[in-house]
Parts: structure tokens; sequence; C-alpha cells
């Protein structure tokens, strides 16, 4: 039996991330765990109005989505809890600035840098939908085909509401590969 606990987000765990966008000649960064995916070549990042980022990305329409891993988990979660407005982020992770202008963590293993396309008003939240421009990935998180091999790359995921990081768990099977099972 199910039980209604009413009108609830429950789509966690997220992968954690941290958003950079450049500031003038300095990057300014955000930890964010409201991201998704909205097709093939879209993603949509979305923020607290306040967040002083907001105002620096839709300056730009560029910004950087540094996937975490616990080797940065402890900077990443600074960088949520530190606001831009009051304090310089530029110096918290070594960066480099991407093709497309945006700063990228050294130390994140998968980054993809992104122009923002629009970005979507709710209540409280801006969410900025994205295309993505390029992604970087460590050659050591790459299968034999090329592609990102997540059991490598292993990304720190976040729990709401309960404020919580998950680490990545094993494979249980391929995507359609029950299809043929028996006792379904």
């Amino acid at each position: 039996m199910k039980k209604n606990i009413e009108s609830q987000l429950a789509l966690y765990p997220t992968p954690v991330t941290v958003i950079g966008a450049m500031n003038e000649e300095k990057p300014t960064w955000t930890l964010v765990a409201h991201v998704g995916i909205i097709g093939h070549g879209r993603v949509l990042v979305s923020l607290a109005a306040p967040h002083y980022i907001n105002g620096v990305i839709k300056r730009n329409q560029k910004l950087s989505i540094n996937i975490v891993d616990e080797g940065i988990l402890p900077q990443a979660d600074y960088s949520g809890s530190a606001s831009g407005a009051k304090e310089d982020k530029s110096e918290l992770f070594d960066y480099e600035v991407g093709n497309a202008g945006t700063p990228m963590i050294k130390k994140s293993p998968l980054v993809m840098e992104c122009a923002v396309d629009d970005v979507y008003h709710t209540p409280n939240f801006e969410s900025f939908i994205c295309t993505i421009d390029s992604t970087y990935v460590e050659e050591g998180c790459l299968n034999e085909e090329g592609e990102v091999d997540y059991r490598v790359r292993k990304p720190v995921l976040f729990e709401f509401p309960t404020y919580e990081y998950l680490r990545t768990g094993e494979v249980i099977g391929k995507c359609l590969s029950f299809k043929n099972n028996e006792k379904i």
C-alpha cells in the first residue's frame, strides 16, 4: 500500500555539480544539484533567483557544469555555502578557461561548457536552459569506445530533503535488456 505524501518533489538523487561563470576576469562558482536533461543536446540548470552567479550567467549567456566526484566534494560543498556577492570564490578551484570562455575546474572529471538559450522563471527560481558547446572528460574516465564510463567516474549524488551526499552504486543491468526476461 502506498501512502500519499502530498505534492513533494521526489526525483532524487541527482548529480552534484559546480556551476562556473566568468565574472569579468575571474570565475565565480556555486554548488548545484538541480540539473536535468531536456533532450539529447540541452540541459537545465535551476538556481534560486537571489544567487549572485545568476546575474553573471545572464550577462555572459555562458556557464560551465563541472561534475563533482569525492576528490573535489569539500570545495564544491563550500562553494554552495558562501555567497559570491560577499566573498571572492575565484581561487576555490584550480581552473582553466575552455573554448567557449567558461571556467572549468581542472580536477573535475567531466565538464560541459554551455550556452544559455533561455531562462525559465518559476517562483523563487531561475532555470537556465542551455545547449552544450563542448564536453571535456578525463581520458581515464572513457571506455574502449570513447564514451564516458560512469563506473570509473563515480559522480557524487545529492539526496533531498535530507541534504546528504551519496556514492554511486553498481551496475544492475543494461537498459532495455529485461525485455526477454520470462518473469516480467
